[in-house]
């Protein structure tokens, strides 16, 4: 048997006996554009992921430092707190306006231009309120001054009323004084039976005071009772009977008394007391008085 010859052409398929094709260039072409777009896709994913980490760090920042600036505005108002109430009740709503924007999560453009929007606002309001606050403090402290001078004016016043009001009590009192009826030259003289001066006290019969009125334009002239009060050395007062008389809003126990006309002029009277036992020893005390004052004073001894 004769060898039979392989005549298959080149390239066909051994086992189907269909001649192998190739794979078509535009498939090819193809999946290098899909492999390009896809890489290009890639690369451009991992760009805009980039730049949208860098935009939200931006904003991040962005959003910190406004609020910053709130907090430190907010801080500012509590620094501007006055004693104007209507003041205090504004400075009170901007702090809240405030509180308001730092409660808004601003996590995107627009809210971030907000926030900036609302803080150069405030930005003004805050220069607005410290101006005015300026203006009142600058009020208060002219109010202050002018309170001040008027409160020393007041004191001065005060004072010079009080001056004059010591004054007039001064002059009162030496009107007062100058009203009233002294006695001078006051002399106690012990008498015996012939009207002897002598200081045994069983000798004496009478006790004499003599004195002078002196002379005072101002005391109203007319009839005046002058009382005599003699006090023994152990300060009880010599008296015969009941003789009382008011002597700075008291009644109290006289030795004798006399009635004058005083006419302001001098007047030279005597007043006599009569012995009835009661003389002891030892130094007395006299007292004159009239018109309730007490007019004069002196004292003697006897034996």
């Amino acid at each position: 048997m004769d060898q039979i010859q392989n005549t298959s052409p080149a390239g066909s398929n051994l086992a189907t006996g269909k001649p192998k094709r190739k794979p078509p260039v535009f498939l090819i072409l193809v999946l290098i554009i899909l492999a390009c777009t896809l890489g290009y896709l890639g690369y451009t994913y991992v760009e805009l992921k980039n730049q949208s980490e860098i935009e939200k760090a931006e904003l991040e920042r962005q959003k910190n430092k406004l609020e910053e600036e709130l907090k430190t505005i907010y801080s500012q108002y509590d620094s501007l707190k006055s004693e104007n109430d209507t003041m205090n009740l504004k400075l009170a709503a901007e702090q809240l306006r405030i509180e308001r924007l730092l409660k808004i999560n601003a996590n995107n453009v627009y809210k971030i231009r907000m926030y900036e929007k609302e803080l150069e606002t405030i930005r003004k309001v805050l220069k607005s309120y410290v101006y005015q606050i300026d203006s009142l403090n600058q009020a208060n402290i002219a109010l202050r001054t002018e309170n001040l001078e008027v409160r020393q004016q007041l004191r001065k016043v005060e004072k010079e009323k009080e001056d004059l009001s010591q004054v007039k009590e001064e002059l009162e009192t030496k009107v007062e004084k100058a009203s009233v009826i002294s006695a001078k030259n006051i002399i106690v003289a012990p008498l015996n039976k012939r009207s002897k001066e002598n200081y045994r006290v069983d000798k004496i019969e009478k006790l004499r005071t003599c004195f002078t009125l002196r002379e005072n334009p101002i005391v109203p002239p007319g009839n005046k009772i002058i009382y005599m009060r003699i006090a023994r050395p152990d300060d009880v007062i010599l008296t015969s009977g009941v003789n009382l008389f008011e002597y700075q809003g008291e009644q109290i126990v006289y030795t004798a008394s006399r009635e004058v006309q005083y006419e302001n002029i001098d007047v030279e009277l005597c007043i006599f007391w009569t012995n009835d036992g009661q003389l002891i020893p030892g130094s007395y005390h006299v007292n004159l008085y009239a018109d309730g004052n007490d007019i004069g004073t002196t004292t003697f001894s006897l034996k």
